[in-house]
C-alpha cells in the first residue's frame, strides 16, 4: 500500500460483537429469499415515513425501487442497514439473520453493503489504497498497520478493478477521478467486502450518458452473483436494468411487477409518473 497517514484513518473495532462475531455466519438462502421486510412502520415527529411496509427480494435479483420524494425509499434502506429502528415490524436477511438485532457495522459484516447517492471515497488516497482499505478483513488498527495483501486478496483487487474499469487508474488520486469514476470506485469498495446484498441509492445521478450505460452493464453483470436493490429516479436507467420494479408511495408498496406493468398502473401514473 502506498504511503498513508494512518492518523487520518478511523477503524471500527467491532470486538466480539463485530467482525469476529458475524463473519462466517453466511446467508441462509434455502428459501430463495435474500431480504424480507414485514409490516415495517417508522414515524418521525408524527410523520409516518414507512407504513406497514412489506417487501421481499429474491437471492440474485436486481430490484429497482422507485417512487416520489417522501415515499420512504431512504428510510427503508436506513432500517435495513441499522441506521433507523422501526416502531414495529420485522426485517430478515435470509432465513436466520434478524436485522433489527444488529448494529450498523454488524449489518455490513453480515453481508450487506450500501452506497449513498454522493460518492464517499478517500479523495487523498489512491484508487488502490481505497480498495485495500475496503477489504473484508479485521479492521482493528493494530492489524491494519502491518497489513499486506496475500495472493487471494491481490486477485480480488484485480478482479474488482476490472469490473469497475479502473485498471488504468490504480495509482491515481481518487479526488482526481471524474464523478462517474468516483461512483465506480465506491461500488468497487463495496465489492471488496464481498457482500451478498448491495443497496444502491441513485447510483447514476450526475453521470454522463456513457457512464450511465457502463453502470447499467456493470449492474447486470453483478446480478445473480449478488442481490441488488437500486433506488433510482432515472426511468431510462431503470428500464435498462430492472428485473422487477417496486413503487413506494406514502411509506408502503403501491405497485410491483415489470417496468411495463407498473408504468401502466393508473395509481402509479397518478402519484408518480404523471407528475
Amino acid at each position: 500500500m502506498s504511503d498513508i497517514d494512518w492518523r487520518n484513518v478511523v477503524f471500527v473495532d467491532g470486538g466480539e460483537a463485530g467482525w469476529g462475531h458475524m463473519r462466517g455466519k453466511g446467508l441462509d438462502g434455502s428459501h430463495g429469499v435474500a431480504l424480507y421486510l414485514d409490516d415495517i412502520s417508522v414515524s418521525f415527529d408524527g410523520f409516518r415515513a414507512l407504513n406497514k411496509l412489506t417487501l421481499s427480494v429474491d437471492i440474485g435479483e436486481l430490484r429497482c425501487i422507485i417512487g416520489p420524494n417522501g415515499a420512504g425509499k431512504t428510510t427503508m434502506m436506513d432500517v435495513i442497514t441499522g441506521k433507523t429502528r422501526p416502531d414495529s415490524g420485522s426485517a430478515w436477511f435470509g432465513q436466520t439473520i434478524d436485522l433489527l438485532r444488529l448494529r450498523e457495522h454488524q449489518v455490513v459484516a453480515a453481508g450487506i453493503g450500501r452506497k449513498f447517492q454522493k460518492p464517499t471515497v478517500f479523495e487523498e488516497f489512491s484508487v488502490q489504497d481505497n480498495l485495500e482499505l475496503a477489504l473484508k478483513v479485521d479492521k482493528r488498527a493494530r492489524r491494519s498497520l502491518r497489513f499486506r495483501l496475500d495472493a487471494s486478496q491481490r486477485a480480488r483487487l484485480e478482479e474488482v478493478l476490472e469490473m469497475v474499469e479502473l485498471q488504468q487508474h490504480l495509482t491515481r488520486r481518487a479526488g482526481d477521478l471524474s464523478h462517474g469514476q468516483k461512483q465506480w470506485l465506491e461500488i468497487g469498495m463495496l465489492l471488496m467486502l464481498e457482500p451478498t446484498l448491495l443497496l444502491l441509492d441513485e447510483p447514476v445521478a450526475g453521470m454522463t450518458d456513457a457512464e450511465t450505460e457502463r453502470t447499467a452493464e456493470l449492474f447486470k453483470s453483478l446480478a445473480g452473483r449478488h442481490t441488488l436493490v437500486v433506488v433510482e429516479h432515472d426511468m431510462e436507467f431503470v428500464r435498462r436494468i430492472a428485473d422487477r420494479v417496486t413503487v413506494l408511495h406514502e411509506g408502503c408498496v403501491l405497485a410491483e411487477g415489470s417496468l411495463q406493468q407498473v408504468q401502466a398502473d393508473p395509481r402509479v401514473i397518478e402519484v408518480y409518473l404523471g407528475r
